[in-house]
């Protein structure tokens, strides 16, 4: 049977690394899963009611860390979606490997070309403007259907759980992860220190 959920993403996040990861990896090995990779701004939720929002702010000001890195996802998911595996994990590659600035084009362009994209054509994509308005309205459905304060955060059906998956290279976990969030009686299961 086929599993059917969403998955947030922010590039900054290393958690959101661990589990996007293990998703690629499980439908790049054939898992039976209809995922969709959905972006929540890490930036933004630190935007208090008075502030202007990380969209309406100029690229590079102070409080957009990560925005940028998102737009370029989000032009490869919506554009290119065959190449968006690899870019997506190409980014959080670059972030947490190699401890690169994603708000660098130059570095966003680096890791495009790795994976045989045009650097150019993503960033004219970003510059239409699509990909910051995907965000916003993508970020802001997370926030008002299920409440998402993070990532990453599964969604299955109408349940949203945020999770901490504290491994790498985890396929196997996704199945399991689906069945916790069906069993709705758990609310909360927060281990009180990291296990050895």
């Amino acid at each position: 049977m086929s599993l059917s959920f969403g998955l947030t993403f922010d590039y900054l996040c290393p958690f959101a690394r661990n589990i996007n990861e293990s998703v690629v990896e499980g439908l790049a090995g054939g898992a039976p899963w209809d995922a969709r990779f959905l972006p929540f701004s890490l930036a933004q939720t630190k935007v208090e009611d008075d502030q202007v929002d990380v969209w309406d702010r100029p690229q590079g000001a102070k409080g957009t860390r990560g925005v940028l890195a998102l737009q370029w996802g989000l032009a490869v998911r919506d554009r290119w979606p065959d190449r968006f595996p690899d870019f997506h994990l190409g980014l959080f590659a670059a972030r947490h490997d190699q401890g690169a600035d994603i708000g660098d084009p130059a570095v966003l362009s680096e890791v495009a070309a790795g994976f045989g994209l045009k650097a150019t054509e993503i960033s004219a994509e970003v510059e239409s403007g699509r990909p910051l308005g995907t965000l916003q309205t993508e970020h802001q459905e997370l926030v008002s259907q299920w409440e998402v304060f993070g990532v990453p955060t599964l969604i299955v059906g109408e349940e949203a759980v945020f999770v901490r998956s504290m491994e790498r290279h985890r396929p196997d976990e996704i199945d399991k992860l689906a069945h916790l969030i069906a069993w709705t009686n758990l609310n909360e299961f927060k281990r009180t220190r990291i296990p050895r």
